[in-house]
């Protein structure tokens, strides 16, 4: 049963991160989560945003990245969407260190599939990329 959910559209500008980052947290505080899992949602929430900017529309200014939060059996669902340039590899892409952008490390994918209990990507060459991620609190209310 669906207890809450919200959508936020935001312009692919690096400086909707931070409100990414806060909202996703905000929404989170519904559930049962500690402290440290909040941080978790938080970097998790700014990698997958960041991918959208920095990736999938190559820090252009004018995508669209879209965040979907809701809350179900006592789980966080986060879907963070962009209509970008897509990823060729997924497999590829995740591996630790695999990056695009020369002045980047390349773990975000890494951390956000370590914070989540369940993480998903969909891509399509020139269409974009959807990830899905899920989150229960460690303590169970």
């Amino acid at each position: 049963m669906t207890k809450n959910k919200a959508e936020i559209k935001m312009t692919s500008l690096s400086e909707n991160i931070g409100f990414a980052r806060m909202a996703a947290a905000t929404f989170a505080a519904q559930l049962n989560f500690t402290l440290a899992e909040i941080e978790e949602i938080k970097v998790a929430i700014s990698e997958a945003v960041s991918n959208c900017i920095i990736h999938g529309y190559e820090n252009r200014t004018d995508g669209t990245v879209v965040l979907n939060l809701l809350i179900e059996d006592n789980r966080l669902i986060m879907v963070v969407e962009d209509y970008g340039i897509g990823i060729n590899d997924i497999e590829e892409a995740m591996q630790p260190s695999f990056t695009t952008s020369e002045e980047r490390m390349g773990l975000g994918m890494v951390f956000m599939n370590s914070f989540m209990n369940e993480m998903e990507i969909e891509s399509e060459t020139g269409k974009g990329t959807k990830v899905r991620m899920v989150k229960i609190p460690e303590k169970q209310e």
